[in-house]
């Protein structure tokens, strides 16, 4: 639901310079990156999970306060900040979803939603510099989460019945923190 404000300001403002841009990333990254980073050791129970996440929210509220903090930077701090931002967490998301491939539906969410991250990163590093062209990317990649994240949700939320039979095995087993434990996520 993060991302619904910047994608409608995005794709109905006819200002797409990179002041806007800078703004609005730096807004949706410094509020994503809190989430993850209040959400995330509530939610996932795999220790390597929660500080993968939990770098994810660092990166990301770094990269949203030097947005915000710097928004009159002009297109090339733009395309620095939301490339770099892109790739770092694209990737972290991709490990993720390797990592849990066991589990199908976590892995397929993060290793989607983590291919589009980088994929944004690579086209605003291999496209000619535009901002009207990079804002519309960021934009566009916004409107991609806010289509795919609710799916992925409810995806999520039909697997719940399977996690809480799983919750019942034994304590010893569910307390032990080995490396095949480790493949579950959620």
């Amino acid at each position: 639901m993060i991302a619904v404000i910047p994608a409608i300001i995005i794709t109905f403002n006819r200002d797409h310079s990179a002041q806007l841009g800078l703004i609005v990333f730096g807004a949706f990254a410094l509020a994503s990156g809190l989430l993850l980073v209040l959400v995330g050791p509530r939610s996932l129970t795999v220790t390597t999970d929660r500080s993968l996440f939990l770098i994810h929210g660092v990166v990301s509220m770094i990269a949203g306060a030097l947005a915000l903090g710097f928004h009159t930077g002009g297109h090339g701090l733009f395309l620095f900040v939301v490339s770099v931002w892109g790739a770092v967490t694209g990737l972290l998301e991709i490990y993720a979803g390797i990592r849990v491939r066991s589990r199908p539906l976590p892995a397929k969410d993060w290793l989607f939603t983590g291919i589009g991250a980088a994929v944004l990163a690579l086209l605003l590093l291999l496209l000619p510099p535009n901002p009207v062209v990079s804002v519309g990317l960021f934009g566009a990649y916004l409107v991609f989460l806010v289509v795919f994240l609710p799916i992925a949700g409810l995806s999520l939320k039909g697997d719940s019945p399977r996690q809480r039979s799983d919750a019942t095995a034994p304590a010893d087993a569910a307390t032990a923190n080995t490396a095949t434990n480790d493949l579950d996520s959620l």
